[in-house]
């Protein structure tokens, strides 16, 4: 394992927990929320154990209502964009129970729906997670 990896997993697991305990403030939460995509887009498909256990936090944390639900569709699609990572990561596992996937690929969708307005704040994250699904290795 290189020093690399060893930072990166740490990274992840301050991150995960920073997020099981978000921010109050939602300017404070987009940019966690960009740091843990930016961090999740160095990690490889079929990581080593101990990555697998450094993203438990971020995986956990992802999924809760607060993040997951969240009644700004900016803030979902940040959310979706990162889980989409982790997605790519698991692949072929999947990292969520099947209800949990359902509507995880539900925000994807709603997601890709925006496409067409390339002036929104989203955009860009919109179009990473089409780059990261098109991304994912299956056996």
């Amino acid at each position: 394992m290189t020093s690399f990896d060893k930072e990166l997993e740490k990274q992840l697991k301050e991150t995960g927990n920073r997020l099981l305990n978000p921010p109050s403030s939602i300017d404070d939460l987009f940019i966690l929320l960009d740091e843990i995509k930016n961090l999740l887009t160095y990690v490889e498909q079929a990581p080593s154990k101990l990555m697998r256990d450094a993203l438990l936090p971020l995986v956990k944390a992802l999924i809760t209502n607060k993040l997951l639900r969240n009644a700004e569709m900016d803030m979902k699609i940040s959310v979706v964009s990162c889980i989409t990572e982790i997605t790519r990561i698991t692949a072929p596992d999947t990292p969520y129970k099947d209800e949990q996937m359902k509507e995880i690929f539900q925000l994807i969708v709603a997601a890709f729906e925006t496409l067409s307005n390339l002036a929104t704040h989203s955009y860009t994250k919109v179009v990473s997670i089409l780059d990261t699904v098109t991304k994912v290795k299956l056996p």
